[in-house]
């Protein structure tokens, strides 16, 4: 198990993860990084999620990937 860190920016801040969460490897980082995301979109708030970017890093503080939250929630129509 490798625990990764789940880190949101934008232009204007960003939120921290300060617990991280134990994956078994990289699918499942990408698995979890999703579903947080779709989370955090699916909530009611008058956000703009679309330029905000979720950097997944592991514990010694190294980036492994970023996704973007556009990529999940796609274009407006």
């Amino acid at each position: 198990m490798t625990q990764v860190f789940f880190h949101c920016s934008n232009a204007r801040g960003v939120l921290m993860d300060r617990r991280g969460t134990s994956v078994a490897g990289l699918s499942e980082a990408c698995e979890a990084a999703m579903r947080m995301v779709r989370s955090l979109v699916a909530t009611t708030t008058l956000e703009d999620w679309r330029d905000w970017s979720l950097h997944v890093s592991d514990d010694a503080g190294d980036e492994i990937f970023i996704l973007p939250f556009a990529f999940a929630i796609g274009k407006p129509h």
